[in-house]
């Protein structure tokens, strides 16, 4: 199945856009944070990360697509499907809120929060937390897009390999380059037992988040 996709804006409804690629349309749900994002007017070329799902009742099954406005935000989608009582429309419906306050609430352990999302009771905001609780520190890292940045086109960090993966996880989270290089070095000089990206996020979070207090 596809993960990406490219095509003229067709219509906005109310669960998402249709998207016309080569004639061909595709119905793509967004979730709330997402849709209040995508600015485009109809006729207008966009592009989304997708993730699918096959939708099978009785002898009939079709795809349900959900977009993204990039990799990270999907991943953070695939992480809140990943916990047993959330599916896919429940979790495209929870994230109403954005990516970095949802994850800050997982992180804290905030049920009250959670309960605001929509479709989020008691149960699933303690099985959300239980699930993924000290995991979610890339998605913490995100910070709004900067106009002035550009395009990114990823090279090579020196250092280990799983460096060269933090950086385009930071990347993608709208961090320009050299600052994003200059979290990775200075974190690694002072920690240097960190042995995976993973590990590596969420000491840069932390160093951040020590940072504003």
């Amino acid at each position: 199945m596809f993960s990406r996709i490219r095509g003229k804006l067709a219509e906005r409804n109310e669960s998402g856009v249709v998207l016309d690629v080569n004639g061909l349309c595709y119905d793509i749900f967004l979730p709330p944070c997402v849709a209040e994002k995508v600015t485009a007017r109809e006729g207008d070329e966009i592009a989304l990360e997708v993730y699918s799902v096959l939708n099978i009742d009785g002898n009939t099954a079709h795809y349900t697509f959900y977009g993204f406005g990039n990799a990270i935000e999907r991943e953070f989608f695939e992480a809140l499907i990943s916990v047993a009582s959330i599916g896919p429309r429940s979790a495209a419906r929870a994230f109403s809120q954005p990516m970095s306050r949802i994850a800050g609430a997982i992180d804290r352990g905030d049920h009250g929060f959670l309960k605001t999302l929509p479709g989020i009771g008691q149960q699933k905001a303690r099985d959300i937390v239980a699930k993924l609780q000290g995991k979610v520190a890339k998605f913490l890292l995100i910070r709004e897009a900067d106009a002035s940045n550009g395009a990114v086109h990823p090279q090579v960090l020196e250092g280990p390999a799983f460096a060269e993966e933090a950086l385009a996880v930071l990347l993608q989270l709208e961090y320009k380059r050299p600052e994003a290089e200059e979290m990775i070095r200075s974190t690694l000089d002072t920690a240097p037992s960190i042995k995976d990206a993973e590990t590596l996020l969420a000491e840069i979070y932390r160093r951040k988040a020590a940072a504003t207090r």
